[in-house]
């Protein structure tokens, strides 16, 4: 999964997240990569579209005064 969001987040190329996975001891071919992202990216999307925030309907406004030269 940390492969799938490196390449979406960074906008690696699938050798550079080989490349990483490598350097931390994990044997992968770029093509893996490719069909990880096929597969789960659509769950991350989904998965990061409820942690947005989206405006509500409803808006509150606190009222502010301000004095200037004391009026």
């Amino acid at each position: 999964m940390v492969a799938v969001r490196w390449y979406m987040r960074y906008g690696l190329s699938y050798r550079d997240v080989e490349e990483l996975l490598a350097e931390r001891g994990i044997q992968v071919d770029p093509v893996t990569v490719y069909r990880w992202v096929q597969r789960f990216m659509p769950l991350l999307a989904d998965a990061a579209r409820f942690a947005r925030h989206s405006p509500a309907d409803r808006w509150f406004v606190d009222e502010t005064y301000v004095k200037v030269n004391g009026v």
